[in-house]
């Protein structure tokens, strides 16, 4: 077997790294420094940085419904702390986050490459929010929100709002600025009552009870990282 698939079946990192490890001169196979090309096999003693290679964990991806209260940190000493909250066997982490006093999707895992890799595409991927706001919402206020509206010394990125009710609209953003809803509706004159994430790409929250967590589907896995291949 080529080295870079034998270095990928281990979930080390893709075929495309392994050749990147190999040309850099970081692989070894049996003691001897591996090439583009070079074949491994069960029982040989691949080593990459001098260190054996193992595979990795097996990589964990969750969606957590969160509650109104609960803290986006790994911080065990912060009181309502996500990790403790969702109680996961094994050491996992929120992938951004999801304000204290809003609810809703927050995807979390163990798998540190994609946590990156979603984070740096943050202002290119979907996340959709359910807003309720203290008086009726207008077609101008809808119109201003999606247009771009000036906060944090810039100007937000043209987004999609649909009314859902009276009060309650969805807006879905491609960035995430500090608290980003609610300036934006401040600066209209609204409070937001509410605000709920419903979705992250392609990742939807379903009817997932509020303070329940599940794994993702094999088909979300997927497409997940098909959209992220594809960035």
């Amino acid at each position: 077997m080529r080295i870079n698939k034998f270095i990928s079946e281990t979930g080390f990192c893709s075929r495309r790294a392994a050749d990147k490890l190999v040309d850099a001169g970081r692989v070894t196979i049996n003691g001897k420094l591996a090439e583009l090309g070079s074949q491994a096999e069960a029982g040989d003693d691949v080593q990459i940085d001098g260190k054996p290679l193992q595979a990795k964990p097996e990589s964990i991806y969750i969606v957590l419904n969160k509650p109104v209260g609960i803290t986006c940190t790994t911080e065990l000493d912060v009181e309502g702390n996500i990790v403790d909250f969702v109680g996961h066997p094994e050491r996992i982490f929120p992938i951004g986050r999801l304000d204290k006093d809003s609810d809703g999707l927050i995807l979390l895992t163990n798998d540190g490459d994609i946590v990156n890799r979603i984070l740096r595409a943050e202002n290119n991927h979907d996340k959709e929010y359910i807003v309720t706001v203290d008086q009726p919402v207008t077609d101008e206020f809808l119109k201003g929100m999606a247009s771009g509206v000036e906060i944090l010394g810039t100007t937000t990125k043209p987004c999609v709002t649909e009314r859902v009710d009276r009060r309650t609209f969805k807006i879905i953003l491609t960035q995430g600025l500090n608290r980003q809803i609610r300036r934006m509706c401040k600066e209209f004159g609204y409070q937001v009552k509410r605000l709920q994430r419903v979705r992250i790409m392609n990742i939807d929250l379903g009817d997932l009870p509020i303070g329940q967590w599940r794994d993702i589907t094999e088909e979300e896995r997927k497409t997940l990282f098909e959209i992220l291949d594809a960035q």
